[in-house]
């Protein structure tokens, strides 16, 4: 219907904006990352490119949850918690590598 498909663009939309977000205030917070490949890509979850040990301290200190791989659900991203999942991907990544 006419009316499920408005909800998914409306959601699409909704996604791809957390997706800029989160590069924009990574940057802001003084991240040196390149973090295009996350901009770059579409649907529900975003490609990191964290090392397993880093998504573990993102869950262990900040309880943001993803895989070892460092797909992320862009989901759960909202203007309420963009900054504080930035932060935290921020402090587990500043200074050390993440693959593009």
């Amino acid at each position: 219907t006419t009316e499920y498909y408005d909800n998914c663009r409306e959601m699409a939309t909704r996604i791809q904006a957390m997706r800029v977000k989160l590069v924009e205030v990574l940057k802001e917070l003084g991240s040196t990352h390149d973090w295009s490949h996350v901009t770059e890509q579409i649907g529900m979850f975003a490609f990191t490119g964290m090392s397993s040990d880093m998504c573990d301290e993102l869950t262990s200190k900040y309880s943001i949850f993803l895989t070892k791989d460092g797909r992320i659900s862009l989901a759960g991203l909202n203007d309420g918690n963009i900054e504080y999942v930035a932060k935290a991907v921020h402090a587990v990544t500043d200074g050390k590598s993440i693959t593009a």
